[in-house]
């Protein structure tokens, strides 16, 4: 079951064209991450999705809800985090959590204590002194504290050290458990790499993929590194197999070179007989993959 469906979105602002037929489709209890340059469409699909922005054309839909007629009644089961968070400054930081759970009816407070508990937070402070971390740190503890259907995070972990990153990715593996559902839009990619069961690619308004990231990697090549006690000359015909690309040895004999997925098992049938001693196989990074994206598109 789809949690969002956007199908052919379109968000116009005079003569720009800030979202040009988007397609996304996000099920229930997956972590979908919604990654793109800077510019590229990624807060203003989230805005159409919070009701904040009406689309131009096309449909966008939560919980089989139009996100426009729909906006309070899709908001009773969504928690939202964005990348820039605004307090209130003569409230605590405390207060501030309260607020938000009283809104959102949850009167459970022991979680949100174990929350301010692992951020380190203190509650105590005007949020008129927090740093930029400090404020994001009530944002996630707000939304984290109640049992939403679905998190909606834009760039939620901005400003964020990295022991902090790696609480707020504890929290997304306990909203995933609790069979949540949470759309991701970072830079980190690393942050994605590790949390997400599926991913789009959005450039100039436009996805230009969207897949699982296994299934992506086959877009570039794997990085080969390998060491052998044969002769070199016995490896002269590796640089003339299809699917090989930039091969190098060092002064110490180690040889590596990229290599096509689809031409893997050719070349291990020629490494078969080599005596290799040490070899490794490197896959893409998802920020190579993205760079691969922005390049060629």
């Amino acid at each position: 079951m789809s949690v969002i469906e956007i199908s052919s979105l379109k968000k116009r602002f005079g003569k720009v064209q800030a979202l040009d037929g988007v397609d996304l489709s996000v099920e229930a209890g997956e972590v979908y991450g919604f990654i793109g340059p800077n510019g590229a469409g990624k807060s203003t699909t989230i805005r159409v999705l919070l009701g904040l922005l009406k689309a131009s054309e096309g449909t966008a839909r939560i919980f089989d809800k139009d996100v426009w007629h729909d906006a309070v009644a899709i908001h009773r089961d969504i928690a939202y985090v964005p990348g820039d968070v605004n307090l209130w400054n003569n409230l605590s930081g405390g207060e501030v959590i309260d607020l938000f759970c009283r809104l959102r009816k949850s009167h459970e407070h022991s979680y949100r204590d174990e929350l301010i508990e692992r951020f380190e937070f203190d509650p105590t402070k005007k949020s008129g002194t927090y740093s930029k971390g400090n404020r994001q740190k009530v944002a996630l503890i707000a939304a984290f504290s109640v049992a939403a259907r679905l998190y909606i995070l834009d760039e939620p972990t901005s400003g964020l050290d990295p022991l902090m990153e790696q609480i707020f990715r504890q929290c997304i593996a306990e909203a995933k458990a609790r069979g949540a559902t949470v759309l991701l839009s970072s830079h980190i990619l690393s942050e994605v790499e590790q949390l997400c069961d599926r991913i789009s690619i959005i450039r100039s308004g436009k996805i230009i993929d969207s897949g699982t990231l296994d299934g992506m990697r086959h877009l570039t090549r794997n990085h080969v590194s390998l060491q052998t006690d044969a002769p070199p000359a016995t490896l002269a015909g590796l640089a003339e197999l299809p699917g090989v690309h930039h091969l190098k040895t060092d002064a110490a004999g180690m040889v590596s070179f990229d290599m096509d997925n689809a031409e893997t098992a050719a070349v291990l049938a020629f490494l078969a007989d080599k005596s290799i001693r040490h070899l490794v196989s490197t896959p893409p990074s998802l920020e190579e993959l993205f760079m691969t994206h922005y390049v060629s598109h």
